[in-house]
Order: C-alpha cells, then structure tokens, then sequence
C-alpha cells in the first residue's frame, strides 16, 4: 500500500503543476453569439444608408466631362483595360502611355473597368464599383466590431461612425485606388479575428477533451496539439493579397497582422500549458501562417499581373530583349517574361523612392502622418470659385469645392481615443481593441518610417475603420455607465430614464451626424455662397 501510495505522488504532482499552468477562457471568450433580429435589421439599415449617402450624387462632380483629381491617372486606366478585354478571364492591359509609367498594381484598376464596361466611360461607369466598395467597407466595419465584442449595439455604432466620417465617404465616391483597399485590408482583420475566436475554441476542446481521457492531464506531445485547416486564415490571406495588388502599402498589413497572429497562437499555447509553447510555434503554426499571410498573398499578387503576362504590347513587357534592360544586367539570366517584370517594378520603386520632399518634389497639399491624427491637412479634389450663384443674389458669388475631409468630431478624437484603448488593453485586459490596435499601427507607424516621402491624407483612409471600431468599443462601455438622468423631456421622449453614459454617447453620435450635416456641401461639392464655405474653414490649414 505504500509502494502504491509513493508511485502515484509524482502523477497527482505532474497533474496539480498542469493544472497551475491552464487558465482556460471563460464561455464568453469562446462562444459566438449568433446573429438575430436587431443584427439583421442594423446591418440592413446602417448598409441602406451607407449606399444612399455614397451613392448620392455619384455623377458629380467632373471637370468639363472628365475625370477629376488623381482618378485622371486611374480612370483612364481603367478604360485601356476595356479596350483591351478580349479573354474574358485574363483582361486588358494598363498602357495608358499619355501618363508615363504605371506606377501602381493592376487590381484596383481591374475593379474599376468592370463598372466602365457596364456603364462606359462616363462619371458611372469611373465611380460606381468605388461606391460599392464603400458601401462594403461599412458593413466590414461592422463585422469587425460585432466579432469582437460579439453585440449587435457596438457593431451598430461602428457603422454609424463609418458611414458618416468624411473621408470614408469620400473616398468610396471617386475613381481611386484608396477604398478598394480599405475594403481587403478591413475584411481580412475580421477574418482573422474569426480565426483566432476559432482556435481558442479548438484549444479548449482538445483540453477538455484531454482532461477526460488522460489520468495526468498533461498534454501527449510538449509542443501540444495541432490546430488542423484554418480557413479563416487562408480568406485573410486572400484578401491581404488583394490588398497588396491595389498598393504595396499592402507588405505593411501582412507583416503587422501575420506577426499578431502568430502572437495570438502563441498566447493560447502558452495559456493551455503547453511546455514548449515557442518550439510549437516554429513547428506547427509559422510555417502554415507563412503559407496563408505571405504565399497565399503573393499568388494573388501574381494573379492580378495575368493581363501584362498575357499581352505583347504591355509596358515593359519585353523590357530583356528590346535593349531597355542593359546586357550586364543580372536580370538577363531569368527569361524574358520575368525579368522584364522584375524590371518593371524596379522602376516603380525607383519612382517612390524618388519622391521626397529633400529631393525637391512638393505639393500643396502634401500632409505628413502626424497631421493625419488630427486631419489638419485635408486634400482639395476639385474647385469651381466662377459660378453663379442656383438661388441668385448670394452676397459675394458662390463656388463648388470638394474636399478630402475628415468629421471633425472623428478625426479630433484619435489620439485620446487611442490613449483610452491602450489603457483599457493593457491595465484592463480589454482585448477586443487588440486587433483595432494592430490595424492602425500597420497604417501608420510606417509612415513614420518613411517621413521624408511626399504623402497624402488619403493614406490614412486605410486606418480610420479600425479607429471607428475602437470608439465604437469605447461607445459601447460607456453605454450603461452612471447614474440614471430624470429629466422630464428625456424621459418623455424615450419612455424611460436614461444613464449618464448612454446621453454622453447620444450627443456624440448626433454631433457626428450633425457635422457631416454641416460639412456636406465640401464632401459632395454642392455649391454654396462665399460666405458660407468660409465659415466652414474652421482651421487655417484646411484652406
């Protein structure tokens, strides 16, 4: 009976230091609530309104019949690839050689002239897949946020925010690359977001499963269990390649969210006692994460290049052997095909890299990422100060103006609403802003990287969902946060008292609606009197 009792206390050890070791998640962290009514009725009504207020006005405005700002380099792409459509799965080319060299990936483009080989070359034909793709973008905010917080409130309030922030909207109103990107990059966080939500899931069921069927509890291997096909993954994947074939910008994105990813299994190993959790990541999950979020991307990126490979007359296209690429050149030893398309791209970096504001190029509307924080430098897309006033009589002229423009109420609140997140993460475990956090980092800290670049305030539209879905949490916390107010009008017009928190949010959110309100006529470029848009330009640095 000794013997017996002295064999078993290493096991009855072995199993109390394992179970020290878990911490296993609670229900909610595992569990998807699944959608009902008030998601299905959130999503269908924030989507219709986001669709009208993109939608709206879409033809207008032009510049004499044509394509307006930066859409003169795209929408004309656009257009030689359904001129040159004739293999309905490979497309036309980008030759459009009025602009000089093509300077950024085909799929955007390629987007694009499917609306133009519907509605031809006219302000539809350059804008409506643009305006479908942020209405999209809306709704992907709103995936986010619900898959996060996993309540219908939050992802309701993130689509408020999304549909009325100026810049959003702005951008899904015009022939340009920035929103078809947006679309990939914030679709491929809630992806990986699912993914992640699933294999917490499937750790904790192997652990309960280990648990009943091991007398020590502790797992078979050290580096634990394999977490098996991920499909999630592989859809971010694809869509980070999307991404990187609308812009390279895309490389920051699968680089911030493959290395958060491959954090977030590690945490859970770690979590579940694995005893070599860092081993485990190295043998099981790195090699398959390289293979969905850097191969799986890379393929896509290829996939968007069919057209050139395809065609004979594309840009550079025999690059090897028409004498553009020098005979000592190491790119002479790949075949032609190849190595005029590493060519081509040698050229397009050499065009980026050339584009510094030490090496004399300016603009007036250049912005550096500090700016963006606060949107202090928006973009002038168009301008008609000749025009007569539609009511006549207005004191001084009226005038047309469109601006890439941030909702004051929105973009003011970037830096404490991320200070407030970085709190709430690391002194609160908050963790449904880990992933909001992500997304803003890969869109700005390497800007920063990059300061001497000319840069727009366009590219801060790739961050801007992740920072409605920051608010949208923070909303969402304060909610049903303090006392209840008793006034007689509020509780008149609710049918009940109402918290101090949930009034903080309802003025918010009707100052938000309430400036876009205010600021429409430059984010639709409606005309308006002298006066008026000069009362609008609250800050210097807006003019």
């Amino acid at each position: 009976m000794a013997v017996a009792e002295k064999s078993s206390a290493p096991l009855a050890r072995t199993r109390r230091a394992h179970a020290r070791s878990v911490r296993p998640y609670s229900t909610p962290q595992l569990i998807r609530i699944p959608f009902d009514r008030r998601d299905g009725w959130s999503f269908l009504l924030i989507g219709a309104l986001a669709a009208i207020t993109r939608f709206l006005g879409l033809p207008h405005p032009v510049s004499s019949g044509t394509p307006i700002f930066d859409e003169k380099h795209y929408v004309p792409q656009a257009w030689d690839i359904v001129r040159s459509w004739e293999h309905l799965l490979i497309g036309g080319i980008e030759s459009n050689p009025g602009y000089g060299l093509v300077v950024h990936p085909p799929l955007a483009k390629q987007i694009i002239a499917l609306s133009e080989f519907v509605f031809g070359y006219s302000p539809m034909g350059w804008r409506t897949m643009a305006a479908a793709f942020g209405t999209a973008v809306v709704i992907m905010t709103m995936l986010l946020a619900r898959e996060l917080t996993q309540t219908w409130n939050i992802s309701a309030l993130a689509g408020i925010l999304a549909t009325f922030d100026g810049v959003l909207l702005v951008s899904s109103k015009f022939g340009m690359l920035d929103i078809f990107q947006v679309f990939f990059i914030i679709t491929a966080a809630w992806m990986l977001a699912r993914d992640h939500r699933d294999m917490r899931r499937r750790m904790h069921q192997a652990w309960k499963t280990l648990a009943d069927e091991s007398t020590t509890g502790a797992w078979r291997s050290v580096f634990g269990p394999r977490f098996g096909v991920r499909w999630w993954r592989f859809g971010a994947g694809l869509m980070l390649g999307g991404a990187l074939a609308i812009k390279w910008s895309g490389l920051y994105y699968i680089a911030f969210f493959g290395l958060f990813c491959v954090f977030g299994d590690l945490l859970i190993r770690r979590r579940y006692g694995i005893s070599r959790p860092y081993s485990a990541i190295w043998l099981h999950d790195i090699p398959a994460a390289l293979a969905s979020l850097v191969l799986v991307p890379i393929l896509v990126y290829l996939w968007s290049w069919r057209a050139w490979f395809s065609s004979e007359t594309a840009v550079y296209r025999h690059a090897a052997v028409d004498g553009t690429i020098d005979d000592d050149s190491p790119l002479q030893a790949l075949p032609d095909s190849i190595a005029s398309w590493f060519y081509y791209h040698r050229s397009v970096l050499d065009f980026h890299a050339s584009l510094t504001t030490s090496g004399g190029h300016e603009h007036p509307w250049d912005s550096k990422p500090w700016s963006w924080l606060a949107g202090i430098r928006p973009i002038l897309y168009y301008s008609n100060t000749e025009l007569d006033c539609p009511l006549g009589g207005a004191k001084g002229g009226c005038r047309e103006m469109l601006f890439l423009f941030g909702t004051p109420a929105i973009w003011w609140l970037i830096v404490p609403g991320l200070a407030w997140a970085l709190w709430a993460l690391i002194i609160h475990r908050d963790h449904a802003f880990a992933w909001p956090l992500v997304g803003f980092a890969a869109g700005f800290l390497p800007w920063l990287a990059a300061y001497d670049r000319q840069m727009y305030f366009f590219y801060a539209a790739a961050f801007i969902p992740f920072v409605l879905v920051i608010y949208a949490i923070i909303l969402g916390r304060l909610m049903h946060q303090g006392r209840f107010v008793r006034w007689r009008l509020l509780v008149r017009l609710t049918g009940h008292e109402l918290r101090l928190g949930s009034i903080v949010v309802i003025v918010y959110l009707a100052t938000v609606v309430g400036m876009f309100v205010y600021f429409s006529p430059i984010l639709y470029g409606l005309p308006v009197s002298n006066s008026w848009y000069h009362s609008m330009m609250w800050l210097p640095s807006w003019t």
